[in-house]
């Protein structure tokens, strides 16, 4: 008697076709994407000043990083999502398209966007000279800029004649949102921020930047007021082992009752050696008082140091305010020592 067989090989044929398909694409998969993990930690002491009760002044934060990217249908994408925190559970991350010569476009989930990128760039050893210190609840709060924010914003970053252009917009509110999700208010915005170095001028050393932006003050279907108003500009220049830089910043409420921002700040760093870098700085901030109410000048200045020695970091900063937030009367200062590891 005879069997037939014929079929039975196919299909083992097929099967043995298929397992070497599938491996194949496992192999095309893992070799089109890589995978980079980076992090760092930072044990802090801070002291504040005696009318504020601080409890332990020990802390810590741990950053985690993870960076995939690969080719896809020509066009390099990239994601990246970082633990910003582990204690205080926050996060952000970012998708994007690098599309060549056509720039760069990203969805921004709080990796930083737009104006919100040249808010402070006054030059300094560690922290900005207003970190720690105390401020209104307020997105403007400490008279800093930024119309779209950094969440649930799209982002185009491109190079024009050695002029670089990071634009931000973002429909509804600044809210990072899960897929599917909605955000029920409105107050879309958008924003941007052009920064070149003194190559182009002429001038070696130099870094320049100009930045605006808007914000609907409620939803699209609201009328009541105008358009928050942000802009910004900066000039840093650095010579051998010193650096100086200045910027002013202002901000346009167009809310009645709520008042208008301009600030203006100037920073000194200076390397003593590779490893210790030493700054100052201050900033006053005019809150221009609203209808009758009279003009407060928060006035602020700061000190920090930083001793790196490879991947390890010792750094200290100590700040003061005085009239915060545009409310006379109202002084706050901080003092933080900083280590921190890279890995």
């Amino acid at each position: 008697m005879k069997t037939i067989t014929k079929g039975k090989k196919m299909n083992n044929i097929n099967k043995i076709g298929l397992t070497a398909l599938a491996g194949s694409l496992v192999a095309i998969s893992a070799q089109a994407a890589e995978m980079t993990v980076s992090g760092a930690t930072m044990l802090t002491y801070t002291s504040a000043d005696g009318t504020e009760v601080t409890g332990n002044p020990f802390g810590m934060k741990t950053n985690l990083s993870f960076t995939a990217s690969g080719e896809v249908n020509g066009y390099n994408v990239s994601y990246l999502q970082t633990s910003k925190d582990q204690f205080a559970g926050m996060s952000s991350a970012r998708l994007s398209v690098d599309m060549g010569d056509m720039g760069t476009i990203a969805l921004d989930q709080g990796s930083g966007s737009g104006l919100a990128t040249i808010d402070d760039k006054t030059p300094t050893a560690a922290e900005e000279i207003w970190d720690g210190l105390d401020t209104a609840t307020g997105a403007n709060a400490q008279g800093l800029v930024g119309a779209a924010g950094n969440s649930g914003v799209f982002n185009y970053i491109n190079t024009f004649g050695g002029v670089t252009f990071n634009g931000a917009a973002r429909k509804g509110s600044g809210t990072a949102l899960a897929d599917g999700g909605k955000s029920g208010a409105g107050q879309s915005a958008w924003d941007f921020a052009l920064t070149t170095d003194g190559s182009m001028l002429g001038v070696d050393g130099l870094a320049i930047g100009f930045g605006y932006g808007e914000a609907e003050n409620g939803s699209e279907t609201d009328t009541t007021y105008g358009d928050a108003e942000h802009m910004t500009a900066f000039a840093n220049y650095s010579v051998g082992p010193v650096t100086f830089g200045y910027q002013e910043a202002y901000i346009d409420a167009n809310v009645l009752g709520t008042d208008d921002e301009h600030t203006k700040a100037w920073g000194l760093a200076f390397n003593v050696n590779e490893n210790l870098s030493i700054s100052y700085g201050e900033r006053d901030v005019v809150f221009k008082g609203a209808g009758a109410s009279a003009d407060v000048t928060e006035k602020g200045d700061g000190i920090a140091v930083a001793y790196t020695m490879g991947s390890m970091k010792i750094a200290g900063n100590m700040n003061e305010v005085s009239d915060n937030d545009g409310v006379a009367g109202s002084n706050d200062s901080m003092t933080e020592i900083a280590v921190s590891f890279a890995f």
